[in-house]
C-alpha cells in the first residue's frame, strides 16, 4: 500500500460541530483546519474542491453532487457511526475513503435506549409536564414494569448487545433477530435467537438497532405491526425511516401499539409531525450519542483516523475499505505489498480479456486477514491500464464493472515455502499462474510463473523474456545492454527442462529505449520480450 503523499497544504474541513479535542489533534498533526458548521449544500459544493479531508456528523449531507466537486478529497470521516448521509457508492467510485467511529457512541446510545424504555413504561415525561402544570394525576399515569417482560432486539451488534445486557439486569427476557448472529454467540450473550416474525409476535417491548438500508427502510409498517402483540411498545434510537411514521401513528391512535419512544425521525427536525401530538409518544431530538463523553470519544477517534490516513496512509474503520488494526499493520503490510506487486506483474505479462482473478493463500498466508490483500491484488492488476483512476478503495468496484470475477481459496500447504500468495488470471481460452512469497517474512519475491520456478525481486524496471535454453543467451543480453551503457542490477532465470523453454528476467538501472528493446528481441533464441515496471 502506498502512503498518501505528505504536503504542507493538506486541508481538512469540519462542517458539523465536534469536540475541540478533535480539532487540537488535527492541528497538532500539521493539518490545516477550517471549521464551517451549518454550511449550506451549495456552499459546501463550491468550496469542497480545496480540501483533502472532510469531517461530518449527522447534519451535513455528502451527496453525489458534492463528491463530484471534490477534486482533491481523499477521506470523509463521520464522528459517529451512521453514514446514511453520505453517498458511499459515489465516494468509493471516486477513490475516497469513508470512515466512521463505530464504537465511540455505543454505550451512550445503549443507555439512551434504556432511558427511553423506562420513560415509555412509566410515562415520565408526561407526568413531569402534568405536575409542572399544577396537577396531581396519579391514576392517569399508570405504568408497566420491565420485570419479566420480553424485549425484542432487532440488530444485536455493538449497541444492541449493550442494550440486551442492561435489559437482562432488569430481569427482562431478551430475544433477538440478527442475520449474522450465530446460535453459539446468542447463547454466550444469554439471548434467544429468533426469526423476525417470531420477534414481532412475542415482544412486549421492541427496540431497533440496525442501519437504514433498502432492506430495513419501512421495516416497521402497517403489515408488520399487525403481526405484533397487542400493546407492544416500540423504541427507535437507530435511524429515521426504519419505522413508517404514518403507519405507527395509526397504530398508536388505534391502541394496537401502546406507546413509542423515538429519538430519530424520517425528517429531522420533524416539522408538523403528527406523532408529536400524541400523549403516548416520548421523543428526543436525536440525542442517542449526545453525551460529553461520547462526543469527545468520537471527535478524538475520527481526528486520529483522518490524520493517520492523510499523513501516514493508515486506514482504520473505513466502511469502503477493509480496516487494518494497528497491531496487525506490521504483519499484513508485507502481504499487501506482495499481492499488489503480483497483480502488477501479472497484468503486464498476461494478454487477453480477463474474466476471472483467483487468489490463493497458502501456509501462513491462509491464517491472516486476507481482505486487504485481495484488494491489493486487484488494484495491482488494474493499475497498468487505469493508473490515474484505480486505487485501494475502488479497485473491487472497477473489476466488477468490467465483468471480472474475483475468487479466493486457502490452503495450509505452501510447498517449499512457509507462506505463499498466488494469482490465477483466466480469460476465455487461457490461464496464467503467478506465485509469490515473503523472504524473512517481509521481503516480497515472485517464485513461480506458470510451470517455471523463479526468484524475482519485484521492483524497478525489468526485462522479461521467454527464450530457448541455449548457451550464450545471457552473455548476448549482457553485452547488448553494456554496449548501450545500461547497468544490470539483478538477473533471474528459470527453465522447464534442460534445453527447453526458459525465462530470463533482467532488472536494469536505467530505462531501455524502444530501439534497445527491439535489438534484444532480435537476439538469437529470444522468443518474446516485455518491459515490466514495478
Amino acid at each position: 500500500m502506498k502512503n498518501v503523499a505528505i504536503s504542507n497544504v493538506l486541508k481538512v474541513l469540519i462542517s458539523d460541530s465536534i469536540s475541540p479535542k478533535g480539532i487540537e489533534i488535527l492541528k497538532d498533526a500539521g493539518l490545516e483546519v477550517d471549521i464551517k458548521t451549518g454550511i449550506k449544500p451549495e456552499e459546501l459544493k463550491a468550496s469542497i474542491g480545496g480540501y483533502h479531508g472532510l469531517i461530518i456528523r449527522s447534519a451535513t449531507k455528502v451527496t453525489r453532487e458534492i463528491i463530484g466537486a471534490a477534486a482533491n478529497l481523499k477521506v470523509i470521516g463521520r464522528a459517529g457511526s451512521g453514514l446514511d448521509n453520505v453517498d458511499i457508492t459515489a465516494a468509493t467510485k471516486k477513490g475516497i475513503v469513508v470512515m466512521n467511529t463505530p464504537g465511540g457512541n455505543t454505550i451512550t446510545t445503549a443507555e439512551h435506549t434504556i432511558a427511553l424504555m423506562f420513560a415509555l413504561a412509566r410515562q415520565i415525561p408526561q407526568a413531569t409536564m402534568s405536575i409542572k402544570e399544577g396537577k396531581w394525576e396519579k391514576k392517569r399515569f399508570m405504568g408497566v414494569e420491565l420485570f419479566n417482560k420480553t424485549l425484542g432486539v432487532i440488530g444485536i451488534g455493538n449497541i444492541g448487545s449493550q442494550v440486551a445486557k442492561r435489559a437482562q439486569a432488569f430481569a427482562m427476557n431478551v430475544i433477538a433477530h440478527d442475520p449474522f448472529l450465530s446460535e453459539d454467540k446468542a447463547k454466550a450473550m444469554g439471548v434467544e435467537k429468533v426469526g423476525l416474525e417470531e420477534l414481532f409476535r412475542r415482544s412486549d417491548f421492541l427496540t431497533i438497532h440496525t442501519p437504514l438500508t433498502p432492506e430495513t427502510k419501512n421495516m416497521i409498517n402497517k403489515e408488520t405491526i399487525k403481526r405484533m402483540k397487542d400493546g407492544v411498545r416500540i423504541i427507535n434510537c437507530a435511524r429515521g425511516g426504519i419505522v413508517n411514521e404514518k403507519d405507527l401513528y395509526d397504530a398508536l391512535v388505534e391502541g394496537k401499539v401502546a406507546g413509542a419512544a423515538l429519538d430519530v425521525f424520517e425528517k429531522e427536525p420533524p416539522e408538523n409531525n403528527p406523532l408529536l401530538t400524541l400523549d403516548n409518544v416520548v421523543s428526543t431530538p436525536h440525542l442517542g450519542a449526545a453525551t460529553k463523553e461520547a462526543q469527545e470519544n468520537v471527535a478524538i477517534a475520527i481526528a486520529e483516523q483522518i490524520a493517520d490516513y492523510l499523513i501516514r496512509g493508515t486506514i482504520r474503520n473505513a466502511v469502503n475499505f477493509p480496516s487494518i488494526p494497528a497491531d496487525q499493520v506490521a504483519k499484513l503490510q508485507p502481504y499487501i505489498t506482495l499481492s499488489e506487486k503480483l497483480g502488477l506483474f501479472a497484468a503486464q505479462i498476461f494478454e487477453g480479456g480477463v474474466t476471472e482473478i483467483a487468489i490463493e493463500y497458502r501456509g501462513e498466508a491462509s491464517e491472516i486477514d486476507t481482505a486487504p490483500v485481495k484488494i491489493a491484488a486487484i488494484k495491482g492488476f488494474l493499475s497498468p491500464i487505469l493508473e490515474e483512476t484505480v486505487n485501494f478503495v475502488n479497485a473491487p468496484i472497477i473489476a466488477k464493472e468490467r465483468g471480472i470475477e474475483i475468487k479466493e481459496t486457502k490452503s495450509a500447504d505452501a510447498g517449499d515455502y512457509q507462506s505463499m500468495v498466488a494469482i490465477r488470471i483466466k480469460a476465455k481460452d487461457k490461464e496464467s499462474y503467478f506465485a509469490g512469497t515473503l523472504f524473512s517474512r517481509k521481503d516480497p519475491r515472485i517464485v513461480g510463473i506458470d510451470n517455471f520456478k523463479v526468484e524475482i525481486v519485484p521492483e524497478g524496471e525489468l526485462l522479461f523474456m521467454y527464450n530457448n535454453d541455449r548457451p550464450g543467451v545471457i552473455g548476448n543480453i549482457g553485452a547488448l545492454l553494456g554496449k548501450n551503457n545500461i547497468n544490470i542490477s539483478r538477473m533471474h532465470f528459470g527453465r522447464e527442462t534442460q534445453g527447453g523453454r526458459a525465462i530470463s528476467v533482467v532488472t536494469i538501472d536505467s530505462p531501455a529505449t524502444p530501439q534497445i528493446l527491439e535489438e534484444i528481441r532480435n537476439l538469437p533464441n529470444i522468443l518474446s520480450l516485455k518491459r515490466i515496471i514495478l
